[in-house]
Order: C-alpha cells, then sequence, then structure tokens
C-alpha cells in the first residue's frame, strides 16, 4: 500500500479516537450537578435563568495578565479583612491587583469576591474599552456560551477604571458568575453603581459579594460551571461604622433596593461564611446585625 495513503488513514483514526475521548468531558449541555453546598436557606427558586442568547466573544488568552497574578494593592485587602468560608468548603485564594476571589475549583465560580473601593477609585482613565473576557483556572469563555446565562461580574469592571492592570484582571473568568441577564443589567448594576456614589460620598467602602448555593443539587453550564441560586453583597462603611447586606435571586426583576436588605448576620447564616473578620468583636457584633438602608442616604 501506499505509504502517504497509510499515513492518512492513521491520521484520520487517530482524529477520531480524540474526539471520541474528549466528548464527554467538554459536554455543553445544562446539566444537575451535586456541588460543594455553601448555603441551606429559604432563598432557593426554581428559576432557570435569562433566555438571553449570550454570545460570547473569542477567547483569546492575554499571557500579560499572567504576571504578577498574585499581587495586589491595598484596596486588594479590606481593613475590616476577608471573609471566612465554612469548614470543608473548596478553596483556593487568587489575590489581584483591584480584589482578592476565593475560589472554588469544584464549584468553578467564587465562593466570594472582596475588595475595597475608595472615592478616587469610583471613576477613572480605564474604562472597558476592548477588553475581553479571559479563561482563569479552566474556565473559558466559551462555557458560558448560549447558556442563557451573563457572565456576570462579581467585581464589576465600574470600580476598576482606576488602573489598566485592575480593569484587565476583573475580566478573568475567575471573577464571573453565571447570572441572570436582566439581573446583571438591571438590580444588580443599579447596586454597583449606588456603592460608587456612596463610596464618594463616604470616602471608602469595603465590599465583599459572591454566589449563594441553597440547593443540595444545582445546574451547571458548559463543562461544570454551577448556577447560583442567589447571589450576596456585603457593605461595610469604616468612615461610619456602619454595614449592610444584600441578597439577590438569580431571576429577572424590578425592584426597590430595600426588597433585598438583609443584615450581614442574616447572610453569614445563609451562606456560613464570616464577615468583618478584623473588626473588634463588639464592633462587629453591633454592625452585623444593622440593616437600615436609609442611613445610606443621608
Amino acid at each position: 500500500m501506499n505509504h502517504n495513503i497509510l499515513n492518512k488513514c492513521y491520521a484520520l483514526l487517530a482524529a477520531l479516537l480524540l474526539t471520541a475521548c474528549q466528548l464527554p468531558g467538554n459536554s455543553k449541555n445544562s446539566a444537575d450537578k451535586e456541588a460543594t453546598p455553601i448555603a441551606q436557606s429559604e432563598y432557593a427558586d426554581n428559576s432557570t435563568g435569562s433566555d438571553n442568547d449570550n454570545k460570547a466573544d473569542a477567547d483569546e488568552h492575554d499571557d500579560s495578565l499572567s504576571a504578577a497574578d498574585n499581587s495586589s494593592s491595598d484596596v486588594a485587602n479590606p481593613e475590616c479583612g476577608l471573609p471566612q468560608v465554612s469548614k470543608g468548603t473548596p478553596e483556593k485564594i487568587l489575590r489581584r491587583v483591584g480584589y482578592t476571589c476565593s475560589w472554588n475549583p469544584d464549584n468553578l465560580i467564587p465562593n466570594w469576591v472582596a475588595w475595597e473601593l475608595t472615592a478616587d477609585h469610583a471613576d477613572g482613565l480605564y474604562k472597558r474599552g476592548r477588553i475581553k473576557f479571559h479563561e482563569d483556572e479552566g474556565v473559558t469563555t466559551y462555557d458560558y456560551m448560549r447558556s442563557g446565562y451573563d457572565r456576570g461580574h462579581l467585581c464589576p469592571s465600574g470600580d476598576n477604571k482606576w488602573s489598566e492592570k485592575a480593569q484587565e484582571q476583573s475580566f478573568r473568568m475567575t471573577n464571573m458568575c453565571p447570572q441572570n441577564h436582566n439581573l446583571n443589567a438591571g438590580d444588580w448594576n443599579e447596586m454597583e453603581m449606588q456603592c460608587r456614589r456612596r463610596a464618594e460620598q463616604f470616602g471608602k467602602l469595603a465590599i465583599m459579594a459572591g454566589p449563594i448555593l441553597s440547593r443540595g443539587h444545582h445546574k451547571t453550564i458548559g463543562s461544570g460551571v454551577v448556577v447560583p441560586e442567589a447571589f450576596f453583597k456585603v457593605v461595610y462603611c469604616p468612615s461610619r461604622r456602619m454595614a449592610i447586606g444584600f441578597i439577590y435571586r438569580n431571576e429577572a426583576g424590578n425592584r426597590p433596593k430595600g426588597d433585598y436588605v438583609n443584615s450581614v448576620a442574616q447572610i453569614e447564616r445563609i451562606t456560613g461564611f464570616k464577615f468583618l473578620t478584623n473588626l473588634p468583636a463588639k464592633t462587629a457584633e453591633k454592625v452585623k446585625k444593622e440593616a437600615n438602608l436609609d442611613d445610606w442616604y443621608e
């Protein structure tokens, strides 16, 4: 037999075998996954998310983002302390210029993301521009493609306009969760903008955000990215020594901000995490019980 023909046959056979081996691991269909539980709460719902066709940009990984990944600034380490996850929760700490992420390698989403937002950082020169979402820790933008969910920032792009590097790193996939489009573009975005206004008003805020997983089995997208049932946000103002929490179900809605208000103590109960870990015990106990939205609009 002609050697060229024989080589082509071998190449074709190898390609077919490789494709057969990769198909199960690369399934893009939604599935139920027994994720590591973060919370057991009444906030579970049967939402299947937006029908929005989330067409992702091509994932072009910029190797320059890999350099200094473990470097961080003061804003990435809030003075009130980083959250502490519950015992047994998988965690890998990722330190970025503008935030710190507790990455859950089992669920392929963060446990939490924390940062400080100062008045000086509430705006800046470095807007998104042509920055694309970047693969990180094995999660790519293709995991979200045609899933019906947005790539929802936890630390928002709008909080990172003060630094070109911080802005680039805010688009890493380890800063994302599958999020209902209406929530991402609506009430969640409105809260992000309110935080920037309050940072300008009060000088500085510490912000912590993350997913709430309230069921034993969770919908997944892509290669196993868990879809949260809800999201939390904890905000602390050091100049006023006051704190407040918010919980948003991962579904469409257009509600007053007061409908989402919870105390930090309530969010601790739901998530099993500890917040404001560097505050004196009496101060932390007091502010964690607060849930007065009016205090933030004086």
